[in-house]
């Protein structure tokens, strides 16, 4: 079956799906939406595994996210390569520094396992999905990262890249993300604030990628309802307004952008 929508990022393996996971992976399937589930601890990447292998519209990524690290051993970004053989797992995260909600004392323990998730991503030549929440009024968290990922760059070439999920950057640090060779998503916020659209506007045309972060942030008619991964329509139609183009031609950029990077 030929699909013509992507969400790049969604959470069908968290709790808040218990009850009915496998009826909203049918009901993308039926709405012609692929998405990709993505994993924040062990478990939940194990789970966004089984998924991809139910569903012939789901795919999975596996790691640690940055808040889940105090919660983990040292050694656990490791256990992921247990799931890399499966060929619906498409990348490593999502990984990355959260500066807002954890404090100062975990960013250190955070950097190392990002480093870890960005040496299994680049040692098994899979992308990284990743996650930057700068400190309120900054842009901290896009700085460091960003740091790291030139550094990673200069050592692996074009071994590393990704995607700067749910990016709320500026558009200078979206040009950064850019040069490194990383795409820029958007989620249902776009529906329902102007603050990005210049980003949309700037981020070329084989950089930008849709997603939903549900069960987070419904896109605009569904704000206030647990968002759901279909929900990625309002989110593709509402760039192709910002970047003025035709829907036809957004949707097959997008999803031409995601086959691209994933492999979909």
């Amino acid at each position: 079956m030929k699909y013509e929508y992507i969400d790049t990022h969604s959470h069908l393996n968290l709790n808040h799906f218990d009850n009915d996971r496998d009826d909203i992976a049918q009901l993308c399937a039926e709405k012609s939406v692929v998405t990709i589930t993505i994993g924040t601890n062990l478990d939940d990447s194990k789970l966004a595994v089984e998924l991809a292998d139910k569903h012939d519209n789901l795919y999975a990524i596996v790691g640690i996210h940055p808040t889940e690290v105090g919660k983990v051993g040292e050694i656990e970004p490791h256990s992921l390569e247990k799931l890399l053989n499966n060929p619906k797992v498409v990348g490593i995260g999502e990984c990355g520094l959260d500066y807002f909600r954890c404090p100062p004392e975990m960013y250190e323990k955070q950097e190392t396992v990002f480093r870890s998730q960005l040496d299994l991503a680049t040692e098994n030549d899979l992308p990284v999905m990743l996650h930057v929440r700068p400190s309120q009024g900054s842009m901290d968290a896009y700085i460091d990262v960003l740091k790291i990922l030139s550094e990673y760059k200069k050592q692996h070439g074009d071994m590393l890249r990704g995607q700067a999920h749910f990016f709320v950057g500026t558009a200078d640090i979206a040009q950064q993300f850019i040069d490194l060779g990383f795409y820029i998503s958007f989620t249902g916020v776009i529906t329902f604030t102007y603050d990005y659209n210049d980003v949309i506007k700037m981020v070329p045309g084989d950089k930008i990628l849709s997603e939903t972060d549900s069960p987070f942030v419904a896109p605009v008619p569904y704000r206030g309802k647990r968002a759901e991964p279909w929900q990625v329509i309002s989110v593709v139609e509402k760039i192709a307004e910002i970047r003025d183009q035709d829907l036809e031609t957004t949707k097959k950029q997008l999803m031409d952008n995601a086959k691209e990077l994933y492999k979909v």
